[in-house]
């Protein structure tokens, strides 16, 4: 993705150089190529910086359609002689782009809400199928104990009772006084953790659906730092060969209601730091990620007031954030 949006950037410069310099033309201005060119591609790096650009949301048809009338644009410039009128073929291209920018985006964002409504169901389902075979096993496991009691096999009881317990407490953990979806987030998140040998602790005063939030963006919210903790345990695991552990607490205080998630991290730059929680493009992950995720928790927690702040000290990394507990 980063590639791609590099390629469709350099074409914007270079259809900005075109466009710029046929619209001086028109006005008579004489700009000489050493100042606007410099001009161009600092501008078109600020764009690049702060402007988020999802060209997979659109098809190659859409992409092929626009690219061909904006060369129809640049061929008006070739067949005309130079005119004031031509400064409004740059304002077309621009509106040409503005419309790409802004679909590629909305058709993103409904294949994302999508993909995320099918993963909130899978989740669900796969949560309601364990707490199901639990309860159909339940009956089978108590008249195991009362066997073993009554042959006063009271240690083998004691044994089989502890794990037992040890396997309800995964579901228990992300079930108890949670609506479905959130509980679905939390059992599916604790999963992943464990499977990949990540100590996953929820000390939770009070059910996270209690938040003052909608379940959408609660799971949203919840997803995005768990997944983003997970990803910097799995990290640390395989740089520093140590056991990490993600620590997701939660509970009111003074009218706030107050989630914290800890992890184990790897050094993060200042340059990530920085700029983490306030646009997109800023991520501490390798590979192809785009840095969506610390920028939508950010979006969730400004849209219901609420207020973010992290910390990264040795080797831990910390976020906490504070919801006014209004509803």
């Amino acid at each position: 993705m980063k590639q791609q949006n590099l390629w469709y950037w350099t074409y914007i410069a270079i259809f900005s150089f075109i466009h710029l310099h046929f619209s001086l033309e028109g006005f008579q201005v004489d700009l000489h190529y050493m100042i606007s060119i410099p001009v161009i591609l600092s501008v078109t790096f600020l764009l690049y910086r702060n402007v988020q650009v999802s060209l997979s949301g659109l098809g190659a048809r859409w992409h092929y359609s626009i690219f061909i009338w904006q060369c129809i644009l640049i061929a008006v410039y070739l067949g005309t002689e130079p005119a004031p009128v031509q400064g409004l073929l740059f304002t077309i291209f621009i509106g040409f782009e503005s419309v790409r920018i802004a679909g590629s985006r909305k058709i993103s964002g409904l294949t994302q809400s999508v993909t995320q409504f099918e993963e909130e169901r899978n989740q669900l389902n796969d949560t309601f199928r364990v707490v199901r075979s639990e309860r159909h096993d339940f009956l089978k496991h108590i008249s195991a104990l009362h066997f073993m009691l009554e042959h006063s096999e009271v240690k083998e009881a004691r044994v089989y009772l502890d794990d037992l317990v040890d396997g309800y407490e995964e579901t228990n953990l992300s079930i108890r006084g949670e609506r479905g979806s959130v509980a679905g987030i939390l059992h599916d998140m604790y999963r992943r953790g464990k499977n990949k040998g990540i100590e996953m602790i929820y000390d939770l005063d009070m059910p996270l659906s209690t938040l003052p939030l909608s379940d959408k963006d609660i799971v949203t919210l919840l997803g995005n730092l768990l997944s983003n903790s997970l990803d910097a345990c799995e990290e640390f695991q395989q740089k520093k060969g140590k056991h990490p552990e993600i620590i997701l607490q939660f509970y009111k205080r003074s009218g706030l209601y107050v989630l914290n998630c800890e992890n184990d991290s790897l050094e993060i730059p200042s340059r990530i730091i920085d700029k983490l929680y306030e646009s997109y493009g800023h991520t501490t992950k390798a590979g192809g990620h785009e840095g969506l995720g610390t920028k939508m928790i950010n979006d969730i927690v400004k849209k219901y007031g609420g207020y973010l702040d992290f910390i990264h000290k040795e080797e831990s990394f910390t976020v906490k954030i504070k919801f006014p507990a209004i509803h």
